[in-house]
Formats: structure tokens, sequence, C-alpha cells
């Protein structure tokens, strides 16, 4: 009976092996691992059976393979509020013929890697965050059917490659921020002009008229001049609409809106930036042999089938002796994986960039520290012949920064850099350097501390009614630039007293210090080396929920009102929240007054009215009934008088007393 059973499982194994004989491209199973690292939010947990140890990704949520189950043929995860960046391995996908990730929150730029997808008939990459510019590789695409960018930050010419797709059907590209005119007849980047052909080596004239096969265009809401190409001219107007076209039937942008851009060029990317040269020839090869994919699935069959010629093996032994001693196989983790990320490199570029020497120099030899965390340290400086200034360094080892992370700490230093007012902490800019490993921002410091210091540790006294006030009046302005003046919006991810710093008159400065205290740590091979020596940061929640946490900072800013006008911590261990004690006093006149700081021996009860008036609206329950900053401001504003401190007013008040008597 035994050996019956032993010759069942040698049939058995028999018609495995010739199922293993052929296994799936370990290059493509790389790749779709490659794009889940990228990927460093999945709330809707759609990748979690993405394993990278099954080497059959045909069951993976959102994969499509081919009758034979050899090839991936579509990606499609829409809708999924995935938040990262869109891996160029992506390219590795040979047989790829849909790639579909509508409606999530990617990042980053589009990787040029997409033309290497021959087979490639629908790119929708439409309502996500995308930025840079539209490769002109993609006009290398011939099986292009669809093209779906819209609801991106897309920048730059639309390349005139695209008119190369002759199957073309849809072209959507609205809503976003593309420029220049709309090509026609023949508009080439300058590379392709210069080299005049693609990459694939044959002659391109480029435009869109040459796309034949076009039956729907939408290229409205975005920033094209010029005139409306003839061969798109019986498309109904509304697909032009939004731009700064010379053009009666659509409606076009305010003259406001369509003064010159600053024009961003098809630029072949820097050395620093590009794939190695031994990396795009292997990709090359790749390309321009599937004989050497077929070598590579044909080898790696047979070593499995060796190996599962050792489990029959062992299956017999099993059968006529004693039971072995099964050892799982381990997975080498010795050699270390990297992933290539193409970093925009026109992000910075209006951005300062400091030397680390420089700043080494300014700040004593980084000597003079006025503040530290386990992931950063903060040092106060002083720029030759300029300002004084404070640089955060970040405690994170270099093996741990990733692409990815690069390109979000590039990102958020651009979205720093672009805020301007007098009530809001400035960055100067970075430090970016490999040797040592250096990753520094540089803001403007404020002389006089933090707000929390003044109020919890300070003298009272330095800060008066009216001072008072005018920090209040200070930070709400402040906010309404970040809310109401910048587009897309900007709130500060942790408001409170120690996010307000004050200059030497007092005047109050918004710092987002707290979102630079952790630095994402993205893969998974990276949260498992993480030493009890220094830990790794994590990344504030993202830049996206920062911009749309209006309401919280709404209601934080109530909070700190009551701080700044009480003394007391917005939380006390004996007491609990000091806001659920201050709601029985924020609208009863009569009592109202015990919210003031017992230090202030004078203060206006006008003021104090319309602060808790404020007050009160900011935390209403209802969220659609509480005030915008812009509201908040102007009720302040109009309500507060800091031209004349209360102090003086009652100096004054016993001199005319003594003059009088």
């Amino acid at each position: 009976m035994g050996s019956y059973t032993c010759f069942l499982l040698v049939l058995l194994a028999s018609g495995v092996f010739c199922v293993i004989c052929t296994p799936f491209p370990t290059n493509e199973v790389g790749a779709l691992t490659s794009f889940k690292e990228a990927i460093y939010e999945d709330p809707n947990l759609v990748l979690s059976n993405w394993n990278a140890l099954d080497a059959d990704p045909c069951r993976w949520t959102g994969i499509t393979c081919n009758m034979e189950r050899q090839h991936v043929i579509k990606i499609n995860i829409s809708d999924s509020s995935l938040k990262g960046f869109l891996a160029p391995e992506i390219g590795r996908i040979t047989y790829l013929q849909e790639l579909t990730l509508r409606k999530n929150n990617l990042i980053g730029t589009i990787p040029k890697e997409l033309s290497l997808l021959k087979f490639l008939q629908v790119l929708d990459l439409g309502v996500n965050q995308l930025t840079g510019i539209i490769p002109p590789e993609l006009g290398n695409l011939t099986s292009l059917v669809k093209i779906n960018l819209q609801s991106n930050g897309l920048s730059g010419s639309l390349p005139g490659e695209l008119g190369n797709l002759k199957d073309l059907r849809e072209l959507i590209l609205d809503r976003n921020k593309l420029q220049g005119t709309v090509p026609g007849e023949s508009n080439l980047s300058p590379v392709a002009k210069i080299h005049g052909m693609n990459g694939s080596g044959s002659k391109l004239s480029g435009g869109l008229c040459r796309a034949s096969q076009l039956k729907v265009v939408d290229l409205s809401f975005n920033f094209f001049v010029g005139n409306i190409p003839k061969c798109l001219e019986n498309f109904p107007s509304s697909c032009f609409q939004g731009n700064c076209l010379q053009g009666k039937n659509a409606k076009q942008r305010p003259p406001t809106q369509c003064r010159p851009r600053p024009s961003t060029t098809h630029k072949s990317p820097s050395p620093k930036h590009s794939l190695p040269k031994a990396a795009a020839e292997h990709q090359k090869q790749k390309a321009a042999k599937p004989a050497w994919l077929l070598a590579l699935e044909i080898a790696t069959g047979i070593m499995a089938g060796s190996l599962f010629l050792v489990a029959i093996l062992t299956a017999f032994q099993r059968c006529n002796s004693k039971p072995a001693i099964i050892i799982p196989w381990k997975k080498s983790g010795s050699e270390k994986e990297h992933l290539m990320v193409f970093v925009d490199s026109e992000l910075l570029k209006d951005v300062t960039k400091f030397g680390r020497q420089e700043l080494e120099v300014a700040c004593e030899d980084f000597s003079n520290i006025i503040g530290s965390s386990p992931d950063s340290i903060v040092y106060k400086g002083t720029m030759k012949g300029g300002p004084e200034i404070a640089v955060i360094s970040f405690c994170i080892k270099e093996q741990h920064w990733t692409g990815y992370i690069e390109l979000y700490f590039q990102r958020e230093v651009a979205d720093f850099a672009r805020l301007n007012h007098v009530n809001v902490g400035k960055l100067l800019g970075y430090c970016r350097e490999s040797t040592p490993f250096t990753r520094m921002l540089v803001f403007e410091y404020a002389s006089n501390g933090t707000l929390y210091e003044h109020l919890h540790f300070g003298e009272g006294s330095q800060l008066s009614w009216t001072r008072r006030m005018r920090i209040i009046l200070g930070i709400a302005q402040g906010l309404k630039y970040l809310h109401t003046e910048l587009d897309p919006p900007f709130t500060i991810s942790e408001l409170n007293s120690s996010a307000v710093y004050l200059t030497e008159d007092f005047s109050p400065k918004l710092v987002d210090f707290e979102s630079w205290k952790t630095i994402l740590a993205r893969s998974e091979k990276n949260s498992g080396s993480i030493g009890s020596n220094g830990s790794i940061c994590l990344l504030p929640n993202s830049l996206e929920k920062r911009h749309l946490d209006i309401q919280g900072n709404v209601h934080a800013f109530a909070i700190l009102v009551l701080e700044i006008i009480s003394g007391k911590p917005p939380f006390c261990k004996d007491k609990g929240f000091f806001i659920d004690w201050a709601r029985d006093y924020l609208e009863l006149p009569e009592v109202m007054s015990y919210i003031v700081d017992p230090e202030l021996k004078n203060f206006s009860f006008d003021d104090l009215k319309v602060i808790c008036e404020v007050v009160s609206l900011c935390i209403h329950p209802d969220f659609s009934k509480r005030p915008s900053m812009k509201d908040i401001s102007l009720m302040l504003e109009s309500g507060i008088d800091t031209a004349l401190s209360i102090e003086l007013k009652t100096s004054l008040a016993w001199a005319e007393l003594a003059l009088s008597s």
C-alpha cells in the first residue's frame, strides 16, 4: 500500500512539474513589488495580498494575466486612496496592455520608462496629484488608444509626439497646468527636433493633426495660448474652455490669469537622475531581445524543476525511512535592493541651497544647539553678513533614506518655500549633501523663543493684555494667509503655543516644525532594520491631509487663544482639558472675566467679549457653522483696539485726575 501511495505521488509531482517548468517572469514580479514599495499609504489594504514570495501575481488584487497566466496584461486599481509614487519599474512589465490608477493620491512625476510598454493600450492616471511634464517618450507607444491624465498638476507643454499615436481615440488632459500652444501640425520637444526621430529611430513629424482616430479630446482648464488647430475645430468648444486661447467660442481665463508663465521645456534628464549606462543598455536589450526573456524563463524553470525533483526523492525516502527534518527555505537578504526614482530637477530651482560647511561655520561648528528630539536637532546660527537662522538637521541614516523619501523631502521643501507672510516663519533654504549624509532645513530665527515658553515659564509682565491681543491678531492674519491666499492652502500640522515663535518686538511667526520632526521610512525592509540605538522617523499624515485640515486649524486656534488670555496650558493632568472648563464662562458676560490670567493687572472687557465670541464660534460642534480664518480676522481686527495699551490709558487717567485736583 505504501509503494502504491508513493507511485501516485510521483504521478502528481510530474503533473505539477510541467506547470513549474514555465514560471512567471521574475522581472514582472519584481516590478510589481517595486510598485507596492513606492506606495506609502494603503488605507483600504488593496495591496495586502501582494506577496513577493508568491511567484504567481495573477491572484493579486487589481492584476489581470493572459490566458496562459504567463504575463500581467492589466493593472487596474482605481478610487482606492493609494498614496505614493509611480515606480519607474512598471516599464518592465513588457506585455502590459492597461494601466489604470485613477482617483488615487499619487504624487511625483510620470516616469518616462512607461514608454517601454509597447503593448499598452490604456493609460489612465486621472485625478491624482502628479506633477512635472508629460514625457514626450509616450509618443512611442503606438498601441495606445486612450490617455487620461486629467485633474493632476502636470505642467510644461503638450508634446507634439502624441500625434504619432495613430490609433489614439481619447486624449483627456483637462484641469492641469499645461501651457504653450496646442500642437497641430508639428510641435516636437527640443530633443526630438535635434535628433529628428523617436526612440525607435523612426522619423517624427508630430502634431495632434496626425492622430486621425481622435474621437474625444479635452484640453480645458489649462493655460494653453494661441489658436486652436484647424484639425481640432470640429470638437465642442467646451473641450478648450478655461485656457488662454484666442477664440470667441469657448470661455477663456481672464487676462490677469494669462500672464506669461515660466516655460518648461522637455529637457533630457541630467546624468544625476538618469539610469546608469549599464542599466540603460540592459533595459534596451530586454526590450529588443524577447529571446533573452524566454531563455531566462527556461533557466528558471530548470532550476525550479530540479528543486522539485529533490522534493520527489525526499517523498520516496519518507515512504521507506524515518521522517526527515524539513528546513524552511530562507530568503537571502544580503543583497540590498535599490529603487530608482527620477527626481524633478525643476522642483527646487527657486529655493536656496546651502552648503554644509557654510552652515557649520554659521552655527559655530554645530555646537549652538537650541533644541533636540530623537529625530532632529535644531541649531542657532548667524549667516556671514546676513540674518540669524535656525537650522533643523534630521537624524536619519543614509541607508534608510530611500529615493521616495528624497522626492517627498524635496516636495515639502518646495511647499514650505512658497510661504511668504510677516506672521509665518520663512524657510530660507535647505542643505542636501552625500558626504557626510546631510539633510537640513534653514529657517529665519525668531529671537524671543516660543509663545509657550513666555506663557508658562517666562515673566507674566512681559505679555501685557495689549501685547497678547497683538499676538492673537498676528496669528489670525497668518492663518488667514495660509488658508485663503495660497493655492493649494497650507495648514499647521500641530497648531499650539510651541508652534508660535516671537520676534524681538513680540510679533508672532507660525512655524510648522512639527511636520519635520519625522521623515518617512517607507519600505518594509527598511522598517525591519530599525535598530534600538535610534528610531527611524515616520512621516506626518501626508501633504494632502495637512492641506485639507482647515477645520482642525480653526478649532486649534480657539484653544490657542484661550491659552493666551488665561495663561493656562490646554491640558492639565489634574483638571483635564482647559476648554471644557472654559465653555461655562464663554457666553456669560458676568463671569467670563474668570478666564483671564490673574497675573494681568489690566484688561479690556470689550476685547474679552470679542475674544469669547470668536472662541465660541470656532469650537461650534457643527463644522459648517464654524467661521473661516478670513471672517475670524475681520471680527478681531474690527473689535479689538491695540492702538493704545490699557496700561497707558490707565496712567493717563490718573494723570488727568491729579491735574484736576
